[in-house]
């Protein structure tokens, strides 16, 4: 049973920076690609971020290039998601998922945490 469990949101002002924690358990993630996805009030679930743990490879939603960086720590089971310079804009509900294979283009995932609200004061 593959668990995920998001942490470290928060209230933050607008420019400001946070680091989001997911910690993986119930399977060796080396096969797998690890997502952010966040989801706005009224909005559809917009892409963030994906890792491949295996590799390293990575993809990142056109909003965030350039301001958010996705890793990975596999002593710790852990992928972070590190977010600078952020805006009220990206306030939103930010969950984590994965899914077996490489595939960081992939926008289908099969397993997914609760999530970590994520609040950017202007």
């Amino acid at each position: 049973q593959v668990q995920l469990v998001e942490s470290g949101g928060g209230l933050v002002q607008a420019g400001g920076s946070l680091r989001l924690s997911c910690v993986a358990s119930g399977r060796t993630f080396s096969s797998y690609t690890v997502g952010w996805f966040r989801q706005a009030p009224g909005k559809e679930r917009e892409f963030v971020a994906a890792i491949y743990w295996g590799g390293g490879s990575t993809d990142y939603g056109d909003s965030v290039k350039g301001r958010f960086t996705i890793s990975r720590d596999n002593a710790k089971n852990t992928v972070y998601l590190q977010m600078n310079s952020l805006k009220p804009e990206d306030t939103a509900v930010y969950c984590c998922a994965a899914h077996l294979g490489l595939g960081v283009t992939r926008r289908t995932y099969d397993y997914w945490g609760q999530g970590t609200q994520v609040t950017v004061s202007s």
